[in-house]
């Protein structure tokens, strides 16, 4: 099977599909994935993103091939933290040196 042809069939919902199944373990039938089956669709998913994952995730892979890990910083501001609760998040406690 040539994996060229394969990456470039292989459509938007197709990938949710795979990417789902990796993550749960189980098919959307709810057929639990044999452990060569779930190598082979986290390789698929992997090439996928490696070549169209344009706004690529907490520790996933991007275009290029490269994995990509976003900050704290970024992944707050992409799950809608604004700067105050963003600051406050990161303050846990904070004490002058005559309050201890």
């Amino acid at each position: 099977m040539d994996l060229e042809k394969v990456l470039h069939a292989m459509t938007p919902e197709v990938y949710q599909r795979l990417m789902t199944a990796v993550e749960i373990g189980k098919w959307p039938d709810g057929t639990v994935l044999t452990q060569e089956q779930r190598d082979a669709t986290m390789q698929a998913v992997m090439l996928y993103q490696s070549r169209h994952n344009q706004d690529a995730e907490h520790m996933s892979v991007e275009v290029g091939g490269e994995i990509k890990f976003k900050s704290k910083a970024e992944l707050k501001r992409d799950f809608g933290a604004n700067e105050e609760e963003a600051r406050a998040i990161e303050d846990i406690a904070r004490f002058n040196h005559n309050e201890l």
